[in-house]
């Protein structure tokens, strides 16, 4: 009976469940509305909030505007306990707030050229930039579950919306596209698990009967980005994907 009791004195006790949740304004819930913080545009009503809630300790840092190359701050929320790291991250990197911006003020083959640099930086730069950060989320939490979350599409298909043309609507879903599965293959290199929202949004994009993401709204940093409902299914694709924990 001492002996039984010496070995479990001696045992390691098991690892409270640790959430830490890293990215960019899709991450903190930018467009989601009851800001917890107002500088990153951290939502009460964003999917890593809403996770969070099943965690004994959740470090909620994704904030507005981060890209790949800025999140040294965001990593020291990580730990050898931390059991559970999201991210959304890299729409920042090619440049989403001046693709937007272009595409909203200007004709169709401006957006269209802008679109498409965007495009090449996905492919030629934007790899390496995310098998970097992944690399460091592996080392900083080595005992974490790694979970990459993507973009949705911004538009559904035929929507008849008047927000921007159907060229101009049509590209800007195609980067998403490709944003997508640059991201996902990322993942796969990282042995992470990616969840795809493209599908749960198709029916909900900006012009749809029931918007899931913002359109050119006020503040402006919001327009493009799920609002509560949006962040809602993103909670949803995490948790399918995950279950409980």
């Amino acid at each position: 009976m001492a002996g039984v009791l010496a070995i479990a004195l001696m045992a390691p006790a098991p690892i409270a469940p640790e959430y830490v949740a890293l990215g960019d304004s899709y991450a903190s819930g930018a467009g989601a509305g009851s800001y917890v913080d107002g500088s990153c545009r951290r939502s009460a009503n964003a999917y890593p909030a809403l996770r969070g809630k099943d965690f004994p300790s959740f470090r909620f840092v994704a904030c507005s505007g981060a890209t790949t190359k800025s999140l040294k701050s965001q990593f020291r929320a990580l730990t050898p306990a931390t059991t559970l790291v999201t991210i959304t991250i890299g729409g920042n990197d090619l440049g989403f707030v001046d693709v937007m911006t272009t595409c909203t003020l200007n004709g169709d083959k401006a957006c269209v050229s802008r679109v498409a640099k965007a495009v090449k930086f996905v492919h030629e730069q934007l790899p390496a930039r995310l098998d970097g950060a992944y690399a460091t989320i592996r080392s900083s939490a080595p005992n974490a579950e790694l979970v990459v979350l993507g973009y949705p599409r911004l538009f559904t298909p035929n929507d008849q919306c008047r927000t921007l043309s159907k060229r101009k609507r049509q590209a800007l879903n195609d980067a998403a596209d490709q944003l997508s599965e640059v991201t996902a293959a990322a993942a796969e290199r990282a042995g992470a698990r990616y969840v795809d929202v493209r599908e749960a949004f198709a029916d909900h994009g900006v012009c749809s009967a029931e918007p899931w993401m913002n359109a050119l709204v006020s503040p402006t940093e919001d327009s493009y980005h799920p609002n509560k409902a949006g962040q809602f299914a993103y909670f949803e694709a995490l948790t399918a994907r995950l279950g409980k924990f």
